[in-house]
C-alpha cells in the first residue's frame, strides 16, 4: 500500500475512470456526471474533484501495483473554504451540468441524512483498472487500509450503489444499517465499527 501525493493526482484519476467509465447503469457516479459526448472528461473533472478533497480532509492510497487506489475521507474535519467553493463551483459547471445540480445536491441530502454526525471515517470511492477486475487487487488494497486503522476507534461508514459491492463490504466486516431508494437506484448504507 502507497500513501497518495498531489504527484499521484493523474494515476489516481485513471484509476477511478477505468473503473467507472464502462459502468452506464444508474449509479452515483453517473448522478453526478452529465450524460452526454463529453462523459468521459466530466468523470475526469469529478475524479480530480474527490482526490483534491480527500487529500486535503482524509487520505488517498493506491495499491502497490498501482493498479487500485482507495479514497478516505473524515467528515469531521471537512471544512469550507474558498478553495472547497471554487472546486465546488467548478464541479457544477464542468462535471454535472447546472440543470442537474438539483438532483446531485438531493443525492448528498440523502447520504447525509444517513451518515452520523459524530466522527467518522468515510471511504469516499474506491476503484481498480478496468484490466484488473477481479484480481482480488482493490479487495488486498482494502484490507491494507483496514489494518492500517486497526487501532482506529471511530466508526467507518460507507455507501454503495452496487448490490455486489455491499456483499464485498459485508465480507470485510462491515454491515448494512439503511437501503436508501429514494434516488431511483439503491444505495446500502453500512458500517464497521
Amino acid at each position: 500500500m502507497i500513501r497518495a501525493s498531489n504527484a499521484d493526482k493523474s494515476k489516481v484519476v485513471d484509476i477511478l475512470v477505468s473503473a467507472f467509465a464502462p459502468l452506464h447503469e444508474d449509479n452515483s457516479i453517473n448522478l453526478v456526471v452529465k450524460q452526454d459526448k463529453n462523459r468521459i472528461k466530466r468523470m475526469r473533472v469529478l475524479m480530480a474533484y474527490l482526490f483534491e478533497r480527500a487529500l486535503l480532509f482524509g487520505e488517498v492510497f493506491l495499491s502497490n501495483n498501482n493498479q487500485a487506489c482507495l479514497l478516505i475521507s473524515y467528515p469531521h474535519k471537512e471544512k469550507t473554504t474558498l478553495k472547497t467553493i471554487w472546486w465546488d463551483i467548478k464541479l457544477a459547471f464542468q462535471c454535472i451540468g447546472i440543470e442537474r445540480v438539483f438532483k446531485v445536491v438531493k443525492r448528498q441530502f440523502v447520504a447525509k441524512r444517513n451518515y452520523p454526525k459524530e466522527p467518522h471515517i468515510r471511504p469516499m470511492i474506491a476503484g481498480v483498472k478496468e484490466n484488473n477486475k477481479g484480481s482480488g487487487t482493490a479487495a488486498r488494497l482494502m484490507l491494507e487500509v483496514m489494518a492500517h486503522h486497526k487501532n482506529n476507534r471511530l466508526p467507518v461508514l460507507i455507501d454503495a450503489a452496487s448490490p455486489d459491492n455491499a456483499r464485498l463490504y459485508q465480507k470485510l466486516g462491515f454491515r448494512i444499517i439503511k437501503k436508501e431508494e429514494s434516488l431511483g437506484f439503491p444505495i446500502y448504507f453500512l458500517r464497521l465499527n
